[in-house]
C-alpha cells in the first residue's frame, strides 16, 4: 500500500483478546481460551477488548482529537470490532443516540459476504482457531450489548473514557476537531 503525500501511518496496539490468546498462550491453555472466546462470541470479545485495550483506544481517540493529524482514517483487520468500538465512542462523544450508534455499526454486518471475496479474512480467523461464522458478523445486538456493558461496568461512555484516561478536555478537543460551528453558533460565541 502506498500512502498519500504528507500522510503518516500510526500503527497502534489495540490488540484484540483473541489475537492475544492465539499468540501468547500455548497448548491446553490456548485451547481453553479459544473455546471460551468462541463460545462467548462477539459480546465476550468486545467486553474483553474494552478491558484490555483501553490504552490503545485512548491513543486512537487522542489522534482523532488532534486537528494537526487530519484527515484521519482508522481501521482494524475486519473493520468492525476495534473500529466499531472506537467509532461508537466517537459518535457518543459527538452526541449520537444509542440507536444511531447501533445503526451505524450494523452497516458492517456481513461486509465480507457483500464484497464477495472474504477468503483471506476467513483464513485469518481459522488460523487463530476462531469461528468465521461468528466473528465475521456485526449484528445490531452486539453493539447494543457493548453499550449496555459500558453502562453497567463504567456508568456510561463518559465513565469508560475517564477510566481509560481520555478526560473531558480531550473529549472537548475531539468534538472541536470533528465538528464545525454553524454561523449562528459562531455569533453566539
Amino acid at each position: 500500500a502506498r500512502l498519500l503525500p504528507r500522510a503518516r501511518l500510526a500503527q497502534l496496539a489495540v490488540t484484540g483478546p483473541a489475537a492475544a490468546a492465539s499468540s501468547r498462550a500455548r497448548g491446553r491453555t490456548r485451547a481453553l481460551l479459544l473455546d471460551y472466546i468462541n463460545a462467548g462470541g462477539l459480546p465476550l470479545l468486545n467486553r474483553l477488548m474494552l478491558r484490555m485495550a483501553g490504552g490503545g483506544i485512548r491513543t486512537v481517540l487522542t489522534l482523532l482529537a488532534d486537528p494537526q493529524r487530519h484527515p484521519v482514517a482508522f481501521y482494524c483487520t475486519a473493520g468492525k470490532d476495534r473500529t466499531g468500538i472506537v467509532a461508537a465512542l466517537v459518535l457518543k462523544v459527538l452526541g449520537a443516540t444509542e440507536e444511531e450508534v447501533v445503526e451505524d455499526y450494523a452497516i458492517s454486518d456481513n461486509v465480507y459476504a457483500q464484497m464477495g471475496d472474504h477468503t483471506a479474512m476467513v483464513g485469518a480467523l481459522q488460523q487463530r482457531d476462531l469461528d468465521p461464522d461468528v466473528f465475521l458478523q456485526a449484528p445490531p445486538k452486539v453493539m447494543q450489548q457493548v453499550l449496555e456493558d459500558i453502562t453497567q461496568e463504567y456508568g456510561g461512555v463518559t465513565g469508560y473514557l475517564d477510566h481509560i484516561g481520555f478526560n473531558q478536555e480531550q473529549r472537548n478537543q475531539l468534538i472541536k476537531a470533528l465538528t464545525q460551528e454553524t454561523k449562528q453558533e459562531q455569533k453566539e460565541n
